[in-house]
């Protein structure tokens, strides 16, 4: 499961990453991006694992063997008709009673399958499970047939969800409604995990269960179906319908199952004998894939470092429409949702391998070997997230990687200051609640310093072993640190049990001094030790002496230890941790001269990042000349984000500095390799004098990158150019964020007449991430520009704010709707969109808003 913060659905995107939109010099809204969307912080800024209740791993009294469905669809009322056969035995203990979970269902009928005939059972069902009465009792060498004939009705349940999977009604009918605004195209998918498979088939909804599988689909014969592991036939009914048969012989969870049904292009790969498949809408056909094309060199370079191939049939990656999360990893079969859904001139600025990474990754991390429970959902996540290191690492380089893992590490800082628990936690209020930045982006962090503490080559081999021994197996946290244990024969329940079974992280004060031969380096653990350990840490120094580096190593394991070193010289730099292995918060005190020395000579993006923004940002000891030495260096860096940052830092600093940098900011906006910096480059020039530069917007509206035409726009827009508004015309058709943001942002500062259609033409045509900025532009449009049409304004903005499937929508149509509060009704409405607010944490937004 990547939820996507979801980057951009506050945990989609996932949560992950989600992809950061640059916007060059147009600032579309007031309100917050969707991916820093603000809850009102708790009262408590910890979270103590006495407050809920401890969560034991599911009893299986019976275990389910084999899963076979038949089904069909009544899409107008949302509703799917299945017969369930399942094969079960009980566990150990002999039984006379099957529990299956199966939520709001209309049940039929339950029988017992003896020798080709269904005998009917007696049962009880509460409408969340089923107690079915089997006629006699059965031993565990005794296996049994159920087979129950029922009605899924998934949209007349309670519904609920959580910030990382917004919903858990596990079945969903998309572009049935003639009414809806977005005109989507008709769809049906499943989403399971974390218990939501049942509200669909009967099972064990559980993820210490497994279970083989068949499913037959039936569907409009135009309707592509997907479903887990490999197609076996499709065969025409006599009503019109196809049904499809789908079969996996290896057993999986039951949360994996999944189904997709579409009007799909279906873009074939293959990875040696693997098929490979990308399901996706036909206008993205012929990007497919320019998205998921790395799938196969992923594919081989996970499974030469696991040293374990890719263990099933087939691959298959779906893009689904209103997903609930950014992806999740169902077995041979992942789905995403529609942000990826991209042409080849987007995949420019941003690729989605990272997600695409953390699902296949999955295949064996949470597919393969599950979690027994929820409480150990980062043996799934973490390897997931971390995934996305090992790709970048091999894909893109030492930099990418440290730059993903520096952003995991971020995001979990920033849980952190409200909530610190357990990686792996056995107390919870709700099992929604382990999908957080702890079970992702903590468990990432963890598993690289694991990594480095016991070698490449160590650490690789205890996860082929791992992987091998719990195969089709549910395993705990305690299985993970004995695979590591038979490999290294170290004892590492010390790393186990600071990292992964308690909270917090370290928090470290470091001082360093030469004297007398001596460097010294005083390192104080400043974390509340009454809620975090006291670590015990294998630390690096890197020394650097004139052009001599040396690599000095130790280990912290006390509140307060002074380490020292027998040295000639004094050094000009002494970095800790050079390669910001570490999971930390780390006060280290250097001298202005060691902050550049440390930027100079570091090898590593954190490293070389905190120092250049430390130096930029220092107001009283380092000159003005320093600096620019500084961003000369760091202008022509390798590494594309310290060369953003640059650029943006010279926004800045003055027109004096500003004066010695045009003739590089020319060039990068025009030369540079990344698109992303292009585009600053070329919003720095508009900063300092827009006019000047003409000639290279224009440059840059031709380039093939969106980030850059956006950023192009925005800077032609503030030009005296006398051709603005036909210019600006030749590009209303595109649907790029940078692009419709730069446009609403031309038509509402010009006050160009005439563009209310325009407006309410892109709404449906755009992605939610445009969306969010344009409801806010079109709000002020209608009141600063083009009052014309103000009632069906309105109203069309309390739709949106009353029945958008995406809560970050809701609440930009609702704030838009601020913009009218003196128009009759409107603060009525507004009340009626805040009473009428089922999302729990948009609830608590609207609660902080006047």
């Amino acid at each position: 499961m990547q939820s996507y913060i979801r980057p951009f659905l506050l945990f989609i995107l996932l949560l992950s990453a989600c992809k950061a939109t640059d916007l060059g010099t147009a600032q579309p809204v007031p309100a917050p991006a969707p991916d820093t969307l603000q809850v009102p912080e708790p009262t408590e800024t910890i979270i103590e694992k006495e407050s809920f209740p401890y969560r034991a791993t599911r009893t299986l009294q019976h275990d389910l063997i084999h899963t076979r469905l038949e089904v069909s669809f009544d899409w107008k009322n949302h509703y799917l008709m299945g017969i369930a056969t399942l094969e079960l035995r009980p566990y150990f203990y002999p039984q006379d009673t099957l529990v299956l979970d199966a939520k709001n269902f209309e049940i039929h009928s339950v029988a017992m399958l003896e020798n080709d005939k269904a005998k009917p059972l007696k049962y009880q069902y509460n409408g969340e499970q089923v107690t079915i009465a089997l006629g006699r009792v059965f031993t565990n060498n005794e296996s049994y047939f159920i087979q129950m004939e029922y009605t899924a009705k998934p949209d007349e349940g309670k519904i609920g969800g959580s910030a990382a999977i917004t919903s858990d009604k596990g079945l969903y009918f998309i572009g049935t409604d003639t009414a809806d605004f977005n005109q989507k195209p008709m769809q049906i998918w499943t989403q399971g995990e974390t218990e939501a498979n049942s509200h669909w088939f009967p099972t064990i909804d559980t993820p210490n269960e497994r279970t083989t599988q068949e499913m037959y689909i039936t569907v409009d014969n135009r309707f592509k179906t997907l479903s887990n592991g490999t197609l076996v036939y499709s065969q025409m009914q006599d009503d019109s319908t196809r049904t499809d048969y789908w079969r996996l012989d290896q057993p999986h969870a039951p949360y994996l199952f999944m189904m997709a049904v579409g009007e799909y292009a279906v873009v074939k790969d293959e990875w040696g004998d693997v098929p490979v498949e990308y399901y996706v809408e036909p206008d993205y056909e012929p990007y497919a894939k320019d998205i998921f094309g790395h799938t196969p060199e992923m594919m081989q370079f996970f499974s030469d470092k696991l040293n374990m191939r890719y263990p099933w049939p087939k691959y298959a990656q779906v893009v689904v429409r209103d997903y609930v999360s950014g992806a999740m990893e169902n077995t041979t079969a992942s789905v995403f949702m529609e942000a990826l859904q991209v042409d080849d001139r987007e995949l420019l600025d941003y690729h989605w391998d990272g997600i695409i990474a953390h699902e296949l990754f999955h295949q064996w991390f949470g597919d393969l070997v599950t979690c027994e429970s929820w409480s150990n959902l980062p043996l799934n996540e973490s390897f997931a997230s971390y995934a996305e290191y090992l790709w970048n690492e091999y894909k893109y380089g030492r930099d990418e990687a440290s730059y993903s893992l520096w952003e995991q590490s971020q995001n979990y800082f920033e849980e952190s200051q409200s909530k610190q628990v357990d990686l792996i936690r056995f107390h919870y209020d709700d099992k929604e609640d382990m999908f957080d930045r702890h079970s992702y982006d903590k468990g990432s962090c963890v598993l690289h310093m694991l990594r480095n503490i016991v070698g490449d080559e160590a650490f690789f081999a205890a996860l082929h072993h791992y992987l091998e021994k719990h195969a089709y197996q549910s395993v705990e946290i305690h299985d993970l640190r004995i695979a590591f244990e038979d490999v290294t024969g170290q004892d590492l329940n010390w790393f186990f049990d600071q990292w992964f079974l308690a909270s917090g992280h370290p928090q470290l004060s470091v001082r360093q001094q030469y004297e007398d031969g001596v460097l010294s380096v005083e390192v104080q653990q400043l974390q509340n030790p009454d809620s975090t350990p006291v670590y015990r840490l294998p630390v690096q120094l890197e020394v650097w002496t004139g052009d001599q580096k040396q690599i000095l190593t130790a280990e912290i394991s006390e509140v307060s230890e002074t380490l020292q070193f027998a040295m000639n010289q004094k050094p000009d730099v002494v970095i800790f941790d050079p390669q910001a292995t570490l999971l930390a918060q780390v006060d280290y005190v250097q001298t202005p001269e060691e902050r550049i020395e440390q930027f100079l000579k570091s090898d590593n993006f954190v490293r070389q990042y905190e120092s250049l923004i430390a130096i930029l940002e220092d107001t009283a000891q380092i000159s003005t000349d320093m600096k620019q030495q500084i961003l000369t260096e760091a202008l022509q860096n390798d590494f594309w984000v310290i060369r953003k940052y640059a650029v943006n830092a010279l926004e800045d600093m003055g027109p004096q500095v500003q004066q010695g940098f045009l003739d590089s900011l020319v060039a990068m906006a025009q030369q540079d390799p990344k698109s992303l910096v292009r585009a600053d480059a070329i919003s720095a020039l508009v900063a300092i004098n827009p006019d000047q530069y003409l000639s290279v917007f224009k440059e840059g509206l031709e380039d093939l990158s969106y980030a850059v035409n956006g950023a192009s726009l925005a800077a032609y827009g503030q030009t005296a150019a006398q051709d603005k508004t036909a210019t600006f015309e030749k590009f209303a058709e595109y649907d790029n964020v940078n692009i419709v943001v730069a446009l609403a942002d031309y038509y509402l500062e010009a006050q160009v007449p005439g563009k209310y259609e325009w407006f309410v033409q892109k709404f449906p045509s755009i992605s939610n991430e445009s969306l969010y900025y344009l409801l806010n532009y079109f709000a002020r449009y209608i009141e600063f520009t083009d009052s014309s049409q103000l009632e069906e304004s309105i109203d069309l903005l309390s739709q949106y704010a009353q029945n958008h499937p995406e809560y970050y929508i809701r609440l930009t149509a609702y704030r838009s709707l601020g913009f009218f509060t003196d128009q009759p009704g409107v603060n009525a409405t507004r009340e009626k969109i805040k009473d009428g607010e089922k999302d729990e944490k948009l609830k608590l937004i609207y609660q902080s808003l006047p």
